[in-house]
């Protein structure tokens, strides 16, 4: 597999991690990525998002009259904050997509959507 490869493969948390935790382990950074050091850097991440969107105002969605170029960068800052934010919860024995789930579990119960048959304007 070339260094930057298009895979057809389908996608999932799990799949993210084993692949994170292989790629940490062949570099031998293991000892470095501590919940709080990931923390850290997943902060940091953050803030490289945010700086890409600083000076921009409010965007439609779809980034319509956004570069191409631009639409990269920003998905590789974004690609950056998932991959932190699947290895820290790894990191701390979180199974990151369950936890997802049964927190939209929670926000539904937390925000009912409005019945739209019983409503009245």
């Amino acid at each position: 597999m070339s260094e930057v490869e298009e895979v057809d493969e389908r996608v999932s948390l799990d799949l993210l991690k084993h692949k994170m935790a292989k790629f940490a382990k062949e570099r031998d950074w293991d000892h470095f990525h501590t919940p709080r050091n990931l923390l850290l850097a997943l902060v940091g991440e953050v803030g490289e998002v945010s700086e890409i969107f600083q000076w921009k105002g409010e965007v439609p969605k779809g980034l319509p009259d956004w570069k191409e170029e631009e639409k990269i960068h920003l998905g590789e800052e974004l690609s950056d904050v998932l991959l932190y934010l699947i290895r820290l919860a790894d990191m701390c024995g979180i199974d990151l997509g369950k936890a997802a789930l049964r927190k939209l579990q929670l926000n539904a119960i937390k925000y009912p959507a409005p019945n739209k048959y019983t409503q009245h304007p």
